[in-house]
Formats: structure tokens, sequence, C-alpha cells
């Protein structure tokens, strides 16, 4: 469409060849009063990029019979909507492109374009939610958050922070006992001095996490994956008896210096390259586990079940009890 020297405020717009309504042009230029705030446009900005939609009906009678609203005093045609969210609307329509200032609501933005039939930014700002969303719902609870589920939850109910995303959280000192931490991801989380006896972390990514003196009593953490896991001087002991169940875990790397780990269940567990000095694993079970170049130096293995156990390039000096060849053998 060629200019007729007037201005004009859009950008790429398909504009129809005629388009006739009370003898408006396509490059007239009009007054919209929305919510009581002016707009000053174009018959193409209203029409071109969406000729389908209701601000394009009210100005061309040919593609929807519809009549243009009231006006006001200075002539500006009246639109009962609100001016904060048409803004954006209004800018779309000119260039194309959606623009919104932080303050101003998307979902806001979306209802007033449903209003209009601005289909195609309809799905935009649908899309563009959608992955909102997705983000709001991919972020890691922080410390303050999980604070308050565990003063909101009756002491009587079970606490579940089941497939929850914790990673890099600071919850050192934090008292979960009885907690479900099932399929969480707990990567890189600060569980120091954190009492996490009880609880199940069945399965759940504790990858490079610190759990430095943390208490661990009868804790559930089959096939859990502790892949560089700092848990230098932590507690499984559980004076009843009642095993910490840890079969399957992935220890590879881990920091276990000094851990009261007697009687743990560490059956077909990676503990390959693991740091277990001066651990106490009296009575523990780390049949068919993988303990190559993990190093054992002044732990006490006495009854251990070690039957199995793949213990190539091991460091066995200065134990507490000899290991006898019946605790490895089949």
């Amino acid at each position: 469409m060629e200019s007729d020297g007037t201005p004009e405020s859009t950008c790429n717009a398909v504009v129809p060849a005629v388009a006739t309504h009370n003898n408006f042009s396509t490059n007239k230029w009009i007054k919209l009063n929305v919510g009581g705030k002016i707009y000053t446009t174009t018959i193409d900005t209203l029409v071109g990029r969406e000729p389908d939609s209701m601000l394009a009906r009210m100005f061309l009678q040919d593609a929807g019979g519809m009549m243009p609203s009231e006006r006001d005093e200075q002539g500006a045609y009246l639109i009962d909507r609100s001016a904060r969210y048409f803004e954006p609307i209004i800018n779309y329509l000119r260039h194309g492109e959606f623009v919104c200032e932080s303050h101003i609501s998307i979902k806001g933005v979306l209802e007033e374009a449903r209003f209009f039939g601005i289909y195609s930014l309809v799905t935009h700002l649908e899309e563009k939610l959608g992955e909102q969303e997705q983000l709001v719902d991919d972020r890691p609870l922080t410390r303050m958050e999980v604070i308050k589920a565990i003063i909101q939850t009756p002491s009587i109910t079970e606490l579940r922070f089941q497939g929850v995303n914790l990673a890099g959280a600071d919850l050192r000192k934090l008292d979960f006992r009885n907690i479900n931490f099932k399929y969480a991801n707990m990567s890189r989380c600060n569980l120091s001095h954190t009492n996490l006896n009880y609880c199940c972390l069945e399965r759940a990514d504790l990858q490079n996490a610190n759990l430095e003196c943390a208490q661990l009593v009868s804790v559930r953490g089959l096939c859990a994956n502790m892949e560089g896991a700092n848990l230098r001087g932590c507690n499984f002991e559980d004076p009843t008896g009642v095993r910490s169940n840890l079969e399957g875990v992935n220890l590879k790397g881990a920091c276990l210096e000094g851990s009261n780990m007697a009687g743990v269940n560490l059956r077909v567990a990676n503990l390959k390259n693991a740091n277990m000095k001066n651990c106490n694993l009296r009575a523990a079970v780390l049949a068919g586990a993988d303990l190559e170049r993990c190093n054992l130096s002044g732990s006490d293995l006495q009854e251990a079940n070690l039957r199995g156990a793949n213990l190539k390039d091991a460091e066995l000096a200065l134990m507490v009890t000899p290991l006898h060849m019946s605790q490895a053998i089949r």
C-alpha cells in the first residue's frame, strides 16, 4: 500500500486492498478511549494484523457488521476495557511483537486478547504462561519455604517432599525426622548437622551434597545417588538395632571418614574411590559391594559381611580387627 504522506504506526502489517465503513480508509487516524486512556492509531493497525478480530469488525462493516462504539466529547471511540492490558495489545498490532512491562500481568493481557479476538497473540501468551509455570515448578525450594512447610504440618501428619526440587538449598541443622524425600533432588544441598533419622531417601539425588555430621539413624536410602557427597562423621547406628538400608546406593568418591556405620546395609553399593577411613562398620553388610580403591584404613570391619565384594586395590591398612577370609568369600 502506498503512503499518502500521513504518518503510520504499523510494521509489516497485511492490509486489505479496500476497506470501507462510514467512509473510513485504512490509513485514517482515529482515537480510542479505552478505560479513560486515549490511544491514537490508524484503521490499518486495527485491521491489518487480525482482520477477523472484534477490533477489526468494529471499523470494517463488511467484515462483521459491528458498529463502532459511542464516542466521548473529544470524538474518541469509547471501549470499556482495561487500559493497562490494552496497551501491550495495541503495540502488538502495530509491530507484531509482544512487549510487556514487568509490572503488567501477562494473564491480564491474555484475557483482554481473548476478549478482542486477537488469536495470534492469545496463542503466544498461552505458550509464554506455560513456560513461566514450568519454570516456577522447577525452581528449587528455599530454606524458608521448607521451614514454613515443616511448621505448618501437624506432627501427626506425614510430611512428604517426594520428588521435590531442593537442589543447592541450605538446610543445615534442621530437623527432618520421618520425612519422605523419595526421588527428591537434593544435589549440592547443605545438610550438615541435619537430623535425617528415619527418613526415606530412596532414589533421592544427593550428588555432591554436604551431610557432614548428619544423623542418619534407620534411614532408607535404597539406590540413592550420593556420588561425591560429604558424609564425614555421620551416625547411622540405631541403638534399637534397626539397620539403615543403603542397598544399591551410589557412594562413588564419597567421603564417609569417621562415620558410625555399624550394621548398615550396603549390599551391592558402589563405593569406588570412597574415603571410609576410621569408620565403624561392625556387622555392616557389604556383600557384592564395589570397594575398588576404597580407603578402609583404620576401619572396624568385625563381623562385617564382605562376601562377593570387589576389594581390588582397596586400602586395608591399620584395621582395628583383622579381615577374615570367611568374610570375603562366598
